[in-house]
């Protein structure tokens, strides 16, 4: 397991213009799974933007991302003003991007984005990747693995080896309330090679409930 890294809105920086800085292809996804972020731009080429949608409850195609430095910026299509930034270590060739509303009762929309490396070490081929965003220890049951999470932490999780006749695992997620554990989802999901499953655990905002979000992955877009 490793420590999260959540990078943080900056309001007042611009972005870079790419020369021979870093490029990481990129993907993206939002955990506010009610509204739609709004079009941005991002850099795809030297001095060249790109519009970029985040599409709501699933992950967006591959966008090839430059930077001079390791500090992406994200503007605005309207008004160019940045929306969040992401700081993605130089090693990283490939990631996928979570952007994580933030207060609701915020004057202005912020966002911070959460980076995950893709790579086999977080997504093991037909397996799943977890997040516990919640304040709070997690209790999960994905095929034979049974782990607890604590918060700020991830796990990549293999492919069930017991798996039903339609390649089926049960998949089951707990919360702590009171000094118990109290069940949030229990499900059966179809494991197959090339397909992952993003597994994000949070606090609802709005419900004021602990969540489960389930994000599959068919694409396997991992760095070579």
């Amino acid at each position: 397991m490793r420590a999260l890294s959540l990078y943080f809105l900056l309001l007042a920086q611009t972005i870079l213009h790419a020369q021979d800085g870093t490029k990481v292809d990129c993907r993206f996804l939002s955990l506010d799974t009610q509204n739609e972020l709004p079009k941005m731009l991002v850099l795809s080429g030297k001095d060249a933007q790109a519009s970029l949608t985040v599409p709501t409850g699933s992950i967006s195609d591959k966008v090839t991302c430059f930077s001079q430095t390791d500090t992406f910026t994200f503007l605005s299509a309207a008004d160019q003003k940045p929306i969040a930034t992401a700081k993605i270590s130089p090693n990283i060739k490939a990631a996928i991007l979570v952007f994580v509303p933030g207060p609701p009762a915020a004057s202005t929309p912020t966002w911070r984005i959460f980076v995950v490396e893709d790579s086999p070490k977080n997504f093991p081929d037909g397996g799943a990747f977890v997040a516990n965003f919640h304040s709070q220890d997690i209790r999960f049951i994905i095929g034979e693995t049974k782990l607890i999470l604590k918060p700020g932490s991830i796990h990549g999780v293999p492919m069930p080896a017991k798996r039903d006749s339609f390649n089926m695992a049960p998949v089951a997620f707990q919360f702590q309330q009171d000094g118990a554990w109290i069940g949030a989802s229990e499900t059966m999901l179809r494991f197959l090679p090339k397909t992952n499953y993003l597994m994000f655990t949070f606090m609802d905002k709005t419900s004021g409930r602990p969540r489960v979000v389930t994000f599959q992955d068919s694409k396997f877009a991992v760095a070579e």
